[in-house]
């Protein structure tokens, strides 16, 4: 049973920092895809940032140049650094794992509970 366990929401300012984690287990193999997503009140959920297997990345075009993703494949981590945060990144943050590499929410049949991500102005 894979189980993905997100950590590191919270409130910050305009132009803040944060750092989520997101924690895999009972993987027993590779998935082509695994990726941050994100859902505010009253819209869709949206791919924000995913990873290959051989780290390569893609991200939503609002978020490139202020949020990196990043991987130890030790500590079976996914992580999303997000840097310059504006109150449009305001949501709920979900990590999730697929067959694909893709930032569609429908290739993806593994996810997190999620963790709230406040960006006050």
């Amino acid at each position: 049973q894979v189980q993905l366990v997100e950590s590191g929401g919270g409130s910050v300012q305009s132009g803040g920092s944060l750092r989520l984690s997101c924690a895999a287990s009972g993987i027993t193999r590779s998935f082509d895809g695994m990726g941050w997503f994100r859902q505010a009140p009253g819209k869709q959920r949206e791919g924000v940032a995913t990873i290959s297997p051989r780290s390569s990345t893609m991200y939503r075009l609002s978020v490139k140049g202020r949020f990196t993703i990043s991987k130890d494949n030790t500590k079976n981590t996914l992580y999303l650094q997000m840097n310059s945060l504006k109150p449009e990144d305001t949501a709920m943050y979900y990590c999730a794992a697929g067959p694909r590499w893709s930032l569609q929410d429908n290739e993806y049949n593994y996810w997190g509970q999620g963790t709230p991500v406040t960006v006050s102005s």
